[in-house]
């Protein structure tokens, strides 16, 4: 039996496989796996897993792949939490993938159960219909039914400027403090901005100084108990808060301050915390009052500022319960001023959700091409009939441009979608109509399989060429639709030109990291295909750099821990023998490594462990038959590839500190020409400890004699990378008579 859980949100997904791994892992010995979107681990983990937890992006790059549909057959039960989500940003997938499960399960024998969780809704029998769920199934509550009755009030700020807006809400957030949440109930404040989270705390304080000189308005700890906690935090502002019973969170905080500032909350040793808007979704803070400072944030792809979505404003309300400590909770929303009555009328009504996804089926589309499960055009048009968007294109007619409610009329909007799709797929590249029949192109396998848009994929397609260099990689890497999310806020571009980059930005290049991943297999992908070799060997070099937070020009040797760049100079002006690689390293007495690191028994044993851990792979190869091979035909090259695992039974994930999550290596076998800079083979390759490969390209098509070069290439590591010349004697084409001999 598989149970899976999808979070549309990964903070929700984090909270959960904690709360699941202590329940259901430790308490009833079930293997319960969290899905990484590294596909090579995911894998392993669907493999083994019994409770599966993933977001939708990661669960839609699983199932989408035909073979891998075995394991997601195997699913008993399938929960979707907020449910609502459908109609926001990341909606469409949330869309597909349920509307895949509800395929598959129709498709074979045993029934696969679909529970969804949401908050009210206007349009909730649709939603339920659409899981399968009987009239037995459903249930949809009042938005006032609550485990803690909530009672809201909402004050207008009429200052138009944001800034000023913004400035004048403290005053009236510290009096609903004071008056709402007395005896040292504890409060939280929602803010926009990280910025806004440090300015308000310290205006809390201020205020609080000056109504009660003698004795603080906010509950704390006494400053002796405090003293503990407050000597682990390393940003000042938020040490001098804290001691006034203020604390803030936001992204920018280091994990350490974030774990000090919510276990001081959650105890009752502070009483209030101000907190950024976007961490509503993924911090379990609950409190007796929470006031939701500004019902607006900044849009940097616009350059406005935009109304939070209803789904994050009914979030952070509902962090105002306490079950069991409180008889009711209270929430006090700031706003503009002529958005009061907008407020009023939707936060006591059940809203409707409509779909998002026609404005994003060319991916979908593409995907399902791929795994064959759409082979013609009834096919794409059958697959829509088992989304929301079908179930709400009579409903809501306008929203998406339906000319009317008929079952013509149904039948002719679903062929133009349809139609249009399939022509954008076709115009490309990705996807050929040939006689009614559908199939994938190659840039489509693509994009499929290492999960990134066709928009991509053809840019890709179009911008690279034999010639493009280093920089011009870069700019085509940074050019693709997937960082279109990513804006650049006001006053970051100054900041990008430094090497250091924190706060808001760290969670940007997190995602830039995690992205480029998967494009740069893409793009290695798309050049192999056009054989450019030079080009595809230093895509797999960018991955290594990517994965290691380096230049390839710097000493390989700072992929090390504790090693800055004098130390690893030092190293290569080593008297005696230049030590200029992991190798070098390991190859040394101990002795002289010692005496040449000057580090801590701690620090060598790290270094270590990283030596350990850094591939030590043999590889050997022959040639298959080859006496006898000739123009024109093809030559088979077996690899044997034997990796020293030092003990070990398998393979742990790469030693990257700087990247930002755990990643399986993996590796590249390239045959190559050099002189015609022609990649002549390619297979991607995951190791353990024992592998062969085959690899076949196909001779000259003159007998000669030819000199080619097979490239071992790693996507995660610098310098362990391997090459070697080899050569083949190609013979005259076989004549007829040799041929039917």
């Amino acid at each position: 039996m598989r149970v899976v859980y999808i979070a549309p949100l990964e903070a929700i997904a984090k909270e959960r496989y904690r709360d699941w791994e202590r329940k259901f892992g430790k308490g009833l010995g079930m293997r319960v796996v969290e899905l990484t979107g590294e596909l090579a681990m995911d894998l392993k983990l669907l493999e083994k897993g019994q409770v599966i937890i993933s977001t939708p992006e990661k669960w839609d790059a699983l199932s989408r792949r035909w073979k891998q549909r075995k394991y997601v057959q195997q699913v008993s039960l399938f929960i979707v939490d907020e449910l609502h989500l459908i109609g926001g940003q990341g909606g469409p997938v949330l869309e597909v993938i349920v509307s895949r499960m509800r395929y598959i399960a129709s498709q074979v024998e045993k029934k696969i159960r679909i529970v969804a969780l949401s908050t009210s809704l206007a349009n909730a029998k649709d939603l339920g219909e659409w899981i399968g769920a009987t009239s037995h199934g459903l249930f949809n509550f009042p938005p006032g039914v609550r485990p803690v009755p909530l009672e809201i009030h909402i004050q207008g700020v009429d200052i138009a400027n944001f800034e000023a807006r913004m400035q004048a809400m403290t005053k009236p957030t510290y009096t609903a403090i004071v008056q709402h949440a007395k005896g040292g109930k504890p409060a939280i404040v929602f803010v926009p901005t990280r910025k806004l989270v440090r300015l308000t705390a310290v205006d809390l304080m201020s205020y609080s100084k000056v109504d009660n000189e003698e004795e603080p308005a906010f509950h704390s700890q006494s400053a002796e108990e405090l003293k503990t906690f407050i000597d682990k935090i390393s940003e000042e502002t938020l040490r001098a808060t804290i001691e006034h019973g203020i604390g803030d969170l936001h992204e920018g905080l280091s994990s350490l301050d974030q774990e000090v500032v919510s276990q001081l909350f959650e105890a009752g040793w502070i009483q209030v915390c101000v907190m950024s808007s976007a961490l509503c979704w993924g911090v379990p803070l609950s409190a007796h009052l929470v006031v939701v400072m500004g019902t607006q944030y900044y849009e940097g792809r616009e350059n406005t500022h935009s109304d939070y979505p209803v789904t994050d404003l009914l979030q952070m309300m509902g962090h105002a319960s306490r079950p069991l400590l409180d008889n009711s909770g209270k929430c006090v929303i700031l706003c503009h001023a002529p958005r009061k009555e907008y407020y009023k009328k939707f936060l006591y009504e059940a809203f409707p959700v409509e779909s998002h996804l026609h404005h994003f089926l060319h991916d979908n589309f593409n995907a399902e091409i791929v795994a064959t499960v759409i082979e013609n055009k009834q096919d794409a048009v059958d697959y829509l009939t088992w989304t929301f968007m079908y179930r709400r294109l009579t409903q809501n007619p306008n929203y998406y441009n339906l000319q009317g409610v008929s079952h013509r009329h149904l039948s002719d909007h679903l062929l133009e979608l349809v139609e249009n799709t399939l022509n954008d797929l076709e115009t490309s590249k990705c996807t050929i109509e040939d006689d009614m029949d559908l199939s994938p192109l190659n840039l489509g396998m693509i994009a499929s399989y290492c999960y990134i848009s066709y928009t991509t994929i053809e840019r890709f397609s179009s911008s690279l060429t034999s010639k493009t260099k280093m920089k011009g990689l870069l700019e085509i890497l940074a050019s693709a639709s997937e960082y279109a999310n990513l804006p650049i806020q006001p006053g970051e571009e100054e900041v990008l030109r430094r090497q250091h980059v924190g706060g808001n930005l760290s969670l940007d290049q997190r995602e830039v990291l995690l992205y480029a991943t998967r494009l740069l297999q893409a793009m290695v992908d798309v050049i192999s295909s056009n054989g450019w070799l030079s080009l595809a060997l230093l895509a797999m070099e960018v991955s290594q750099m990517v994965t290691q937070g380096m230049w390839e020009r710097e000493s390989m040797l700072l992929q090390l821990p504790h090693f800055t760049k004098e130390l690893a100079k030092r190293c290569q002006e080593n008297p005696g023998k230049n030590i200029e690689t992991i190798f070098d390293l390991v190859e040394m007495e101990d002795d002289e490594r010692r005496e040449l690191l000057q580090m801590s028994d701690l620090q060598l044993l790290d270094i270590a462990k990283f030596c350990n851990r850094f591939p030590n792979i043999d590889l050997s190869y022959e040639l298959i038959d080859s006496e006898n091979v000739r123009a024109g035909e093809y030559v088979m090259l077996q690899v044997t590839l034997e990796r020293d695992l030092e003990g070990k039974t398998k393979v742990g994930p790469v030693d990257a500190p700087r990247y930002p999550k755990a990643k399986d290596e993996g590796w590249w076998l390239v045959v190559g020409d050099t002189k015609s800079n022609q990649l002549l083979a390619i297979k991607r390759v995951s190791l353990q400890r024992k592998a062969k490969v085959k690899l076949e390209f196909a001779a000259p098509t003159e007998a000669t004699g030819k000199t080619y070069t097979l490239y071992f290439m790693c996507d995660s590591y610098l310098g362990c990378d391997q090459e070697y010349s080899f050569n083949v004697d190609v013979k005259e084409a076989a004549g007829l008579d040799e041929d039917s001999g």
